[in-house]
C-alpha cells in the first residue's frame, strides 16, 4: 500500500528534528498530488467554454449548460447520446427518439418555433439548425442559440465534438464518431459484390429532392460501395426534375415505403428497370427517419441500407 505520510515513530527523540531530505521530498510530492486531485476537478469545471457555431457566432459559457432545448431531431439524439438526457427541458415537434423525449414539451419546428414557450423554460442553451429563421427572436431576447448544420459526415463529426465540448465532456464526441465509423465499415462488408458500383437514387420524402453525393446519406452509400445519380456539383440535397431521374436510369431506388407503390404511375418511370424489376429499398417511417437524421444512429442506418442491399443481392442470384 502506498503511504502518503511517513510512519509515526514512538521515540520522543525525533521530535523537533528536521525531516531527512528524502523524506521531505516524498512529503512534498504527495502533497502536490493531493492538491492536484483535490483542486483539479473544480478548476476544470470553472473554465469557460468557448465555441464558434456554424453561423460563425462565438459563444462563451461560464459552465456546462443545465437546461437545454433542442430544435432538431438529430440534435436531440446527439445531445442524448452524449449524456445530456437529464438536462433536456424541451425539444422540437419531430423529435421522437429515444422514447423518453415524448415526455418533454414539444416546441414547434424550424420556422414556427413556439418562442414564448421556449423562453418560459429558461434554457441556458438552445441547439438549433443553422437555417432556422425563428431562432433570431430568441437571440434577440438574450438566449444562447448555437446554430449547427450537419449535411456531411465531416459536419456530423464536428457537431458531435462541439456539443460534447458544450456539455463539458470534450472527448466523448470523438468516441461516438469512432463508433459510427466502425459500424458503417462493418455494414459495408455485408453488401453483395454484385451490387457494388450500382447507381442509386435516394429520394427525400416523396421528392423531388434527392440525397446527393456530398450529403451524409450519399457518403454512407459511397462507403457501402454504391454510386449516386446526383453528382457532387449539385450539392448535398439537390432538387431534381423527374425527367432528370428517368434519363439518369438509376440501378436502385431508395426512399420512404409509402411512396414506392406509386412509382409506376409517375410519367416515364415505368421505363426504369429499377422500377419494373423492383430493385427498390422502401423504408417504413421510423426507419426512414433514422436514415435522414445526421446523428448518432448513422451506424444503425447503414445497417438498414445493408439489409436491403443484401436482400436485393439474394434476389438477383436466384
Amino acid at each position: 500500500m502506498i503511504r502518503t505520510e511517513p510512519p509515526i515513530r514512538s521515540s520522543t527523540r525525533s521530535i523537533g528534528k528536521r525531516p531527512q531530505p528524502r523524506a521531505a521530498s516524498r512529503l512534498l510530492r504527495w502533497l502536490l498530488v493531493w492538491l492536484y486531485l483535490t483542486l483539479a476537478p473544480s478548476w476544470v469545471a470553472a473554465q469557460p467554454i468557448q465555441i464558434r457555431d456554424d453561423r460563425g457566432t462565438e459563444h462563451r459559457l461560464s459552465a456546462p449548460p443545465q437546461r437545454i432545448v433542442t430544435m432538431l431531431p438529430s440534435l436531440t439524439e446527439t445531445a442524448w447520446v452524449l449524456g445530456a438526457g437529464s438536462r433536456l427541458v424541451g425539444v422540437d415537434r419531430y423529435s421522437n427518439w429515444p422514447a423518453e423525449v415524448a415526455k418533454l414539451p414539444h416546441l414547434g419546428g424550424l420556422d414556427d418555433a413556439h418562442i414564448e414557450a421556449i423562453a418560459a423554460l429558461k434554457p441556458d442553451l438552445i441547439l438549433a439548425s443553422a437555417s432556422s429563421r425563428a431562432m433570431e427572436r430568441l437571440e434577440a431576447l438574450g438566449f444562447s442559440v448555437v446554430r449547427l448544420k450537419s449535411e456531411s459526415h465531416a459536419d456530423v463529426h464536428r457537431t458531435l465534438d462541439l456539443i460534447a465540448r458544450l456539455l463539458g465532456n470534450p472527448d466523448e464526441g470523438s468516441r461516438v464518431w469512432a463508433r459510427l465509423a466502425r459500424e458503417i465499415d462493418a455494414e459495408a462488408s455485408r453488401v453483395p459484390a454484385s451490387l457494388r458500383g450500382q447507381r442509386v437514387y435516394f429520394e427525400i420524402g416523396g421528392g423531388p429532392y434527392a440525397a446527393g453525393t456530398t450529403s451524409f446519406i450519399g457518403e454512407t452509400l459511397a462507403r457501402l460501395g454504391l454510386a449516386n445519380i446526383a453528382p457532387p456539383d449539385l450539392g448535398p440535397f439537390p432538387k431534381l426534375n423527374p425527367e432528370y431521374i428517368v434519363r439518369a436510369k438509376p440501378d436502385l431506388i431508395m426512399g420512404v415505403q409509402r411512396e414506392q407503390s406509386a412509382l409506376m404511375a409517375r410519367p416515364g418511370w415505368n421505363a426504369l428497370a429499377a422500377v419494373r424489376e423492383r430493385r427498390l429499398c422502401g423504408f417504413e417511417t421510423p426507419q426512414y427517419e433514422m436514415l435522414i437524421r445526421p446523428g448518432p444512429r448513422m451506424g444503425e442506418a447503414a445497417g438498414l441500407l445493408a439489409d436491403c442491399l443484401a436482400r436485393l443481392g439474394t434476389t438477383a442470384t436466384r
